[in-house]
């Protein structure tokens, strides 16, 4: 396959990486408009996203309100704008936890080998056996609705994806010649893997981290949707579907489907950069 492509001329090998250059180029631009969004809500919303105003219950889109209100009248551009701060940083610290703890985990497996690589890869093939979904909703019974509960629980249920890869990769390494210089010259193997192993892996790793922060995102806001994430005040984008449900069946979609369609514009974002990034490492290594 790969002598076939070397093969292809120039032409034809330019249109081939050009072909999905639009969503490549959109999906960056995207996740970083909803980024700078989250950062500048307070600011950028134009109105307090949790005043309840009856009389403007179910309104239609007007100068003041682009898209209309909700069943409590409060403003669905303020609370879509607000409530990507929770619907980002949710995903971020599942991400954040399992890509720290699983690169520990993985790195120390595939580094010590032995009794230690069999105890750490059975326990990860333990958590593996309960999905994260339902993972979180046992945490959230015990601990209560909230932000942390669910994060921690999806971080855990996250984890043995990111301890895997990192061990395959630094089987991997191990077997380069330069691990073996570092040792003959008797650095540690802590100094070995922080300084000259993680460095190395660190792009693929990332690259996994970006396509499990969409996922993150999914999850926690299915979270929200069956009012298991955050509490019901607080402007999230899984919590608005849910509270859009009403404002549905009175012909006012709106509430509804623009926090859904930004929830599923944000996945397949975040796993188009992800996957492109990937892509670009495995070229770069190949």
């Amino acid at each position: 396959m790969t002598a076939v492509l070397t093969r292809r001329p120039g032409l034809a090998r330019i249109k081939a990486r050009s072909a999905g250059a639009p969503l490549h180029a959109f999906c960056p631009a995207f996740v970083a408009l909803v980024v700078l969004a989250s950062l500048f809500a307070p600011w950028l919303a134009p109105s307090d996203p949790n005043a309840v105003d009856l009389s403007r219950a179910l309104a239609g889109t007007t100068v003041d309100h682009p898209l209309g209100a909700d069943a409590a009248g409060r403003d669905t551009l303020s609370r879509l704008l607000v409530g990507a701060r929770a619907s980002l940083l949710g995903p971020l610290g599942v991400v954040a936890f399992s890509t720290v703890l699983g690169v520990a985990v993985g790195m120390a497996a595939a580094w010590r080998g032995g009794w230690l690589d069999s105890v750490l890869s059975r326990s990860t093939e333990l958590v593996f056996a309960f999905p994260g979904m339902l993972l979180a909703i046992i945490v959230i019974s015990v601990y209560g609705e909230g932000l942390l509960a669910p994060v921690i629980a999806l971080a855990v249920a996250y984890l043995p994806y990111v301890s895997r890869l990192t061990r395959s990769l630094v089987l991997a390494e191990r077997m380069r010649p330069y691990v073996s210089a570092y040792q003959v010259q008797g650095h540690s193997p802590f100094a070995i893997c922080l300084r000259h192993i993680l460095p190395n892996i660190a792009p693929v790793v990332l690259a996994q981290a970006t396509i499990n922060f969409g996922y993150a995102l999914m999850d926690l806001a299915g979270l929200s949707f069956l009012g298991l994430g955050v509490p019901p005040l607080t402007p999230d984008w899984g919590r608005m579907v849910f509270d859009g449900q009403t404002a549905i069946q009175h012909g006012y979609p709106l509430s509804a489907v623009v926090p859904c369609v930004l929830i599923v514009l944000t996945v397949v974002a975040f796993n188009v950069v992800g996957e492109r990034w990937a892509d670009r490492v495995a070229r770069r290594t190949a």
